[in-house]
């Protein structure tokens, strides 16, 4: 039987687990007979370590978030000969994965985090592993720590990232294909346009931990008479607690919701979202076409993710020293920022080569060779992608 290993990193509920799960859940529904697993490698090594290193992280972002950013920029996202450098913990690790690789036995190794890719190219580097691997990347860039050398696939979140992966570190057009950042089948497709209704539905979401800083915009959202507000407050009880406290119709807090269907639904709902650039669910907002605003940022990843989007015009950035409220309202009044916005989805949809998992799982199948005869129906129109 045939076993595939899944390698976010860290345990606690991320974008890597979230990407994870929905090519898990994708592979459960159209493949039998295959062991899909999700590993930690930090809880694998040291369940103590990964604890450690989770709150120092959290900790870290939330009381010094200049200096995480001044670090993560410096040592994981600009162009170093030092970008590689990890010799004081690397050999404990790379054993470590050594053992996951011989007692999981995998036939396919999927990484949706780049520490894990790290590691395997080395392995391959140093003729330790022959196991098929494959990226999967979660956020709008790619930082130094993914491996390249060795990765038999690449599933990208964008063309401009294709092309630097093609100048830049000379990997083969064939082992890549653009699918953006995968999303849940559970979160459907819906084309759609700004209706521009009298009071607009608006989600606020920041993460699975809940965006505590939306208690700064209390005021102003007590006393909005434009927009009607969904909350999502995630794990933070205290955010959830303190929003039904104010008694208010047109605002509603939702605690953290694990049903991919009942979020479906959520989305479906709302005409905006407020957001943090985070790499999936953007990714989400997007497949909605929902008009995309940004309030805030985690510095390092999320901050670099942002200047992608701005830059390519998938969103909106609030200035958080003016009203939100009239900024939103200006914008979505403005039929010609609309139009523009409008056009930056359909651009940004058009450079997709594959955007359902279902495909990223077929792909995954013909390397385990579970596809041994013709070429897969789904891929009629990626066959030169593919198969060239």
């Amino acid at each position: 039987m045939k076993k595939v290993l899944f390698l976010p990193l860290f345990r606690m509920q991320s974008g890597h687990h979230q990407v994870a799960e929905a090519l898990m859940d994708m592979f459960k529904k159209h493949t039998d007979g295959v062991i899909l697993k999700k590993v930690d490698l930090l809880s694998y090594t040291n369940n103590s370590l990964e604890k450690m290193i989770t709150t120092g992280y959290l900790k870290w972002i939330r009381y010094a978030p200049e200096s995480y950013n001044l670090a993560y920029k410096n040592l994981f996202y600009v162009n170093s000969q030092k970008e590689r450098s990890f010799k004081w913990y690397q050999h404990i690790f790379l054993k470590k994965m050594e053992q996951l690789i011989a007692e999981e036995r995998p036939d396919l190794i999927v990484c949706t985090h780049g520490f894990p890719s790290y590691l395997l190219s080395q392995l391959k580097i140093k003729g330790k592993c022959s196991t098929p691997i494959i990226n999967v990347y979660t956020d709008f860039f790619i930082n130094n720590v993914w491996g390249s050398n060795g990765i038999d696939f690449h599933f990208l979140p964008s063309q401009e990232l294709k092309e630097k992966l093609l100048s830049k570190n000379q990997i083969s057009k064939h082992s890549m294909m653009v699918t953006g950042i995968p999303v849940h089948e559970e979160i459907t497709k819906r084309a759609r346009v700004f209706n521009n209704t009298d009071r607009p539905k608006v989600l606020i979401s920041g993460g699975n931990s809940g965006l505590g800083g939306i208690l700064n915009l209390a005021g102003e959202l007590k006393k909005s008479t434009a927009f009607d507000y969904f909350v999502l407050c995630g794990n933070n009880k205290k955010l959830y607690d303190e929003i039904n406290t104010w008694g208010l119709a047109h605002i509603k807090p939702l605690p953290y919701i694990s049903s991919r269907i009942e979020m479906n639904k959520i989305y479906d709902e709302v005409d905006v979202i407020i957001t943090k650039p985070g790499g999936v669910t953007i990714s989400e907002a997007l497949r909605k076409r929902l008009p995309i605003f940004v309030h805030s940022m985690l510095p390092g990843q999320e901050e670099i993710n942002l200047q992608y989007l701005k830059d390519n015009k998938l969103v909106f950035e609030i200035n958080p020293k003016s009203s939100f409220e009239k900024q939103m309202l200006t914008i979505l009044k403005d039929h010609e920022k609309m139009d523009q916005w409008d056009k930056s989805i359909e651009t940004y949809q058009k450079e997709m080569e594959l955007e359902n998992p279902e495909g990223m799982v077929e792909i995954m199948k013909m390397i385990l060779n579970l596809k041994q005869a013709d070429k897969p129906s789904y891929f009629t129109n990626q066959s030169k992608v593919i198969y060239s």
